[in-house]
Parts: C-alpha cells; structure tokens; sequence
C-alpha cells in the first residue's frame, strides 16, 4: 500500500522538520520517517474498519425500528443495508481483524460520530435508491459502499477532525489512504469470503529501503545537491526560493542521483506535483525548469549518467 508517491511525500515533509529541528540526528530522523509510513497503514485499515462501524451502527438503529413495528404491528423494515454482503464481508476479514486487534484499533469509542454518519448516509439519495433498487447481489452491495465511500466519507469535515484528533499524521496522509481503501472496494470478491487478502504494508521490501535510501541521501549529500542548484541557477532568482522549493528540489536531486532506474522525467514530475501542494502557487513552474536545467547540466558534465527526454 505505501506507494513511491507517498513515500515522497513524506520524505519531503520529515526532511523539512529536520532542518526545523535543532536537534538534527540523522537516525532520529529516519526512525520518525518510518514510523510515519506506518502510520499511514493503520489509517488505511482504521478507515476499512470505519464500514464495519458504520454497520453495526445501522444493526442498532434497525433493531429500535424492528421492535417499534412489532409494537405497532406494521410492515419489519429492509435488512438490507445493515448485513450488505460487502459488508459482512469486511467485518469478517482476517488480515483487518488481526491487524485491529494488533494494534487496538477500533471505532468503539466514536458512538456519537458514528451516528452522524449513518445518519448522513441513511439520508442521501445513494441509500434510498439502493434500499428501493429490485437487484440485490454481492456486486450491488460492494458497489453501494464504493459509492457511499466517494461521496460521504472521502471529502467529510467531520471525519477529518476525528482524524487530526487520534493522530498528528492521518489528515496529511488521507487523501492518497483514500485511494487505497477505494481500490481495496473495488478488488473484493465474494468468493475469498474472509481470506480476501488486503493490502499489505509495503509491496516488496525495495519500496521501503527506497524510502530509508531517499532520506539518507537527501541529508546526508545536502551540500553537494545545493551546489548543484547553485551551479545550474545562473539565470534564475535562486536567492528568492522558498524554503520548502530548495527542501524539495534537493530532495529530487537526491532521487536522480541514487536511482538510476527511475527516469529523470518521472522524478521531476512528481516532485513539481509535490510542490504545486506543498509550496507557494508558483512553485510548480518554477521548479519545473529548475530541475530541468539541473538535469541537464548534470548529464552534460558526466555527473548523472541518465538520457533526458528528447522534449525537456
């Protein structure tokens, strides 16, 4: 699940409060990065556990609409919705259990925020025209909480606070957790019933040295990639950069000398895309043809041994 996009973020964001920090210790540091990635695993599976409590908060609410019409004699309401097959599908998982109980996560502690968003979604059109849909399969139910997913849960306040409550990484790692958990949505089957298998933590075990690799050659090669900048700004206001421009760019340099597999094109991209986030407005274009001019004169004086697309 931790992709090379978030691991650039984040090692964008911990090699900025490393030069913030007085203290600078490299292995301090380091662990701080990993610890962070990891942290966006747990999001990942708090945020599938956050279906499974959003169930059992419809199971309560059917239960108190089941008794009142025994009481008055009128039509039990649809189950529809409290034991959805997708669902009851996620809340048996083995690797989301194991790893809830694991790390005593849970959404037990969150009744009145679960409410509200049951309530939300009992409210919206999705709901209603699922309840009052004919068609009632696996591939409905799995298709009402991708929707449910996208529409209620990825953009909402409210669940973005809870998240800045329990930990001072989520909000900064939701919106591409989000991704993974609608991806993970989409890749059920109802056949692996509660063997379907979850993302793991880390693809292969090159995508989480990448990111101790990344870190590392960032700070500990700093003076020599600022250089760098310095050399091949000449004709660019290099004094006037923000701060967080030089952390990102030296970071991309980083990224270009270490590995040669990844093609310079691919680095510059997404550290501009970076930038346009985490910087001023401006940031994205001029970092841009920062780094193309540093590429440049790094292929050129036989220091980065790599090709440049024939259009930059």
């Amino acid at each position: 699940m931790i992709n090379r996009e978030l691991i650039r973020i984040k090692v964008v964001q911990l090699t900025y409060a490393y030069y913030q920090n007085g203290n600078k210790n490299i292995e301090t540091a380091e662990k701080e990065l990993m610890f962070s990635l990891s942290k966006a695993y747990d999001l990942y599976n708090y945020l599938l556990a956050l279906i499974v409590g959003i169930t059992h908060e419809s199971r309560r609410f059917l239960e108190v609409a089941q008794s009142k019409a025994k009481r008055e004699g009128t039509e039990m309401p649809s189950q529809k919705f409290a034991y959805n097959r997708f669902a009851m599908q996620l809340e048996e998982n083995k690797m989301l259990n194991d790893f809830l109980e694991t790390k005593k996560l849970n959404w037990d502690d969150e009744p009145e925020f679960l409410k509200k968003i049951y309530t939300q979604i009992a409210d919206s059109q999705i709901y209603k025209d699922y309840m009052a849909s004919p068609e009632d399969d696996y591939d409905n139910d799995r298709e009402l909480w991708r929707k449910i997913y996208r529409t209620l849960i990825q953009d909402n306040g409210d669940l973005d606070s809870l998240l800045e409550e329990k930990s001072l990484y989520w909000n900064d790692d939701k919106e591409v957790v989000d991704t993974f958990v609608l991806k993970t949505i989409k890749r059920f089957e109802e056949k692996n019933q509660s063997n379907q298998e979850l993302l793991p933590e880390y693809t292969n075990e090159e995508d989480k040295e990448y990111a101790r690799k990344l870190f590392r050659a960032t700070i500990m090669n700093a003076d020599e990639y600022q250089h760098y900048m310095s050399e091949a700004s000449r004709n660019w206001d290099f004094s006037r950069l923000a701060y967080m421009d030089i952390v990102i760019m030296q970071i991309a340099i980083a990224e270009m000398m270490t590995f040669p597999s990844i093609p310079v094109s691919v680095s510059i991209n997404e550290y501009v895309e970076i930038a346009k986030i985490y910087s001023t407005p401006r940031s994205g274009s001029y970092i841009n043809g920062m780094l193309d001019a540093i590429a440049h004169h790094l292929i050129q004086s036989g220091r980065l041994l790599k090709h440049m697309d024939p259009k930059s």
